[in-house]
């Protein structure tokens, strides 16, 4: 029996590090491929949009906060809509029932901030929220709630700091993504570090639509 239970113990771990792998990233890279998306994408359009799947994209010109995480990710490798849509199809009754839905829809999904964090928290990417600049790490994947919560936003820690020492924000939040000083400025809710690896995969970010 004791050799049973060490046995499934192993098979876990062992799932669990494999999981791990899939998500992990390549920080410095994902920051680049943040940056890489201002002055690409500059508007924020909320429409939504039926995607194909997997590697669905809306016109890169254009986009929604969450959009700027899944272009970054994507050059990592990493296809959130994939990832998110495979957990949710999964363990439905696990994730946020906000807009009435009763299935999973591939299209917007990962496109919603609950559910990334939803899906980041059950990957076991959940660092502590704090008030403390050096916290935060570049690549690092923080929410905000700006509006009581009725509108939660996301973005990517940047490498570089504000004159005051804050880590500067990667986002889209109304106006094209752009990297402005905003880590403290609304409520954080969620605060996220995928695991690191060295490896960098070659950039498969969607190219911008007619």
């Amino acid at each position: 029996m004791k050799q049973y239970v060490v046995g499934l113990l192993i098979i876990a771990i062992g799932l669990s590090h494999a999981w791990s792998a899939t998500l992990a990233v390549n920080q410095s890279a994902l920051v680049a491929s943040a940056k890489s998306q201002i002055g690409i994408t500059l508007t924020y359009d909320p429409e939504y949009r039926d995607l194909k799947y997997p590697g669905g994209d809306v016109p890169l010109s254009t986009g929604v906060c969450t959009d700027v995480v899944i272009r970054a990710l994507r050059d990592q490798g990493i296809d959130l809509q994939k990832e998110v849509h495979l957990d949710m199809k999964a363990n439905f009754e696990r994730y946020p029932r906000i807009w009435g839905l009763k299935q999973t829809d591939a299209s917007i999904d990962h496109r919603r901030v609950p559910n990334l964090m939803t899906f980041l928290k059950r990957q076991g990417c959940v660092v502590k929220i704090t008030d403390v600049p050096a916290d935060y790490r570049p690549g690092d994947i923080v929410t905000w709630d700006l509006a009581n919560g009725s509108l939660p936003h996301i973005g990517v820690i940047s490498d570089r700091q504000s004159p005051d020492g804050n880590p500067l924000v990667i986002h889209n939040i109304g106006r094209g993504t752009q990297e402005e000083d905003t880590l403290f400025k609304y409520r954080i809710i969620g605060h996220y570090r995928l695991p690191p690896r060295t490896r960098i995969p070659k950039a498969t970010t969607a190219q911008p639509g007619p």
